[in-house]
């Protein structure tokens, strides 16, 4: 059973059954389809979370340092960030909904896998599996969304409700990542592998099967190779010099490096005939604005997360439950305010609604200077989740919806890969970078810098759009 369509129905999915009217009611299977695709995302948030919060204690059972158990995060991150524009356009060329579904199964066996394991080491490649998988699920689900929901109101009231979910699974994540990790940090690896289970299965009994294409396809491999390459080399670099120091000879020539196979990247998009990413689409101002601005906001997002980590728990003894439960206001922000954003960009624009919540990084990462030597909840920790969550809600939805308006069907998983990646190389690298302030980090005075480097990168994405206005 699929929701409803055929192959042999219009490209954009569900479209022909969308009353375009001012109700902007949906026939129940295009809801059916909605859950899946946010139920990958809630996914991705859920897991990624979820070891966030366990970070201190896998790190004391296996003596690894702050550097080294940063890479429980970072290794997803970059497989996510490196390998989502490759799955972008796997899901454009071979069919999204088959993307969608091996990749799950994928996911589903590495979850299990990172249950079983003793080595530190195995526990982060399992990790970087799973990003890249998720770098896969992720722009396939994006693009059956904006490939189902047509541009404009529709589409805005879907996204408010596909990033409700993802903030859910990242907040809920929090808080039951902090309760398994009470018990045992192994139970986080378990709960996503039933729940990858749960959605493929969904997947291939509600969605409709992908149309067949009669032409040859020509992925671009060499695109793929150098621009994967690029990417990895250039986050794992950043994240290196925690360890070894910008200035090192393996740091200077690892930027060296990536930039080679960027530059190369580019020479190949330049003259092969399907390219990974048509150049082109670059000339969508919005687009750009949106990417840049998610790369800097999930940087400082992601760096947000880990100075908290450090501060409740390596420096004053909080466990994981009590972190998440300082940062539960931020999820029910999401929660309270998710299902209304497709009202607000209707009403107010997603410009005006995508500043309003990028404003309200600033206050939040001001408050973070204020930590003292014991935690101050009601005036600084409890004010500063609220204006998280207010900054996520508001800016994570309008950022989607700018960054894929006036981008063809054919593109849709391209323009998904690209929001996609910059918001998971922009978080490990903003994550790399706060690291690398605050190491050692064992004392308050050395969180500071990091604090600084967060409102610098929410600084900048207020500047990023505020010029893309202007021009």
């Amino acid at each position: 059973m699929s929701v409803g369509l055929t192959p042999s129905d219009e490209r954009t999915v569900g479209a022909p059954s969308i009353d375009r009217g001012d109700a902007l009611r949906w026939p129940p299977r295009l809801w059916v389809a909605l859950f899946i695709f946010s139920g990958v995302i809630l996914l991705d948030g859920l897991d990624m979370s979820m070891i966030a919060v366990a970070i201190p204690e896998i790190q004391a059972e296996f003596g690894i340092s702050a550097a080294t158990a940063q890479w429980l995060v970072s290794a997803y991150i970059l497989a996510f960030g490196g390998f989502l524009l490759l799955g972008g356009r796997c899901a454009d060329l071979f069919g999204r909904r088959r993307v969608l579904v091996a990749g799950l199964g994928v996911f589903a066996v590495v979850s299990l896998f990172g249950m079983v394991t003793n080595d530190p080491v195995l526990l982060i490649v399992s990790r970087f599996i799973k990003g890249m998988t998720a770098g896969f699920t992720g722009p396939a689900a994006m693009s059956l969304l904006t490939t189902t929901f047509p541009e404009g109101p529709h589409r805005n009231k879907a996204f408010g409700i596909f990033n409700l979910f993802e903030a859910s699974g990242y907040s809920s994540g929090l808080i039951v990542g902090g309760l398994l990790a009470a018990l045992d940090w192994r139970y986080i690896f378990v709960l996503p592998a039933p729940i990858a289970v749960l959605l493929m299965i969904a997947a291939l009994r509600f969605l409709p099967k992908d149309p067949p294409r009669t032409e040859r396809l020509r992925p671009d491999i060499a695109g793929a190779v150098t621009l994967v390459a690029g990417t990895l080399l250039f986050v794992f670099t950043i994240a290196s010099t925690a360890d070894v120091g910008w200035m090192s000879l393996r740091t200077i020539g690892g930027f060296a490096l990536s930039a080679l196979f960027l530059v190369a990247f580019v020479a190949i998009e330049r003259r092969v005939k399907e390219p990974l990413i048509r150049l082109g689409i670059f000339r969508n101002r919005s687009l750009v604005a949106a990417n840049v601005s998610a790369a800097l906001l999930y940087g400082g997002a992601m760096g947000f997360q880990f100075l908290i980590a450090l501060y409740l728990q390596n420096l004053n003894g909080w466990t994981p439950l009590h972190m998440a439960l300082v940062l539960l206001p931020a999820g029910l922000m999401v929660v309270i305010l998710g299902p209304k954003l497709g009202a607000l960009m209707n009403r107010f624009g997603v410009n005006r609604v995508l500043m309003v919540g990028l404003v309200a990084f600033v206050p939040c990462y001001l408050l973070m200077l204020r930590i003292g030597p014991t935690p101050d909840l009601w005036t600084v920790l409890l004010p500063a989740a609220l204006l998280w969550g207010i900054g996520f809600a508001l800016s994570i939805s309008a950022l989607m919806v700018t960054g894929t308006n006036g981008v063809a069907d054919e593109e849709q998983g391209l323009a998904a890969g690209l929001l996609n990646s910059s918001l998971q190389v922009g978080g490990a690298c903003g994550l790399a970078v706060v690291t690398a302030t605050i190491m050692p980090g064992t004392t308050l005075s050395m969180l500071y810098p990091g604090v600084f480097v967060i409102l610098a990168f929410a600084v900048l994405t207020l500047l990023a759009q505020l010029l893309n206005r202007r021009g």
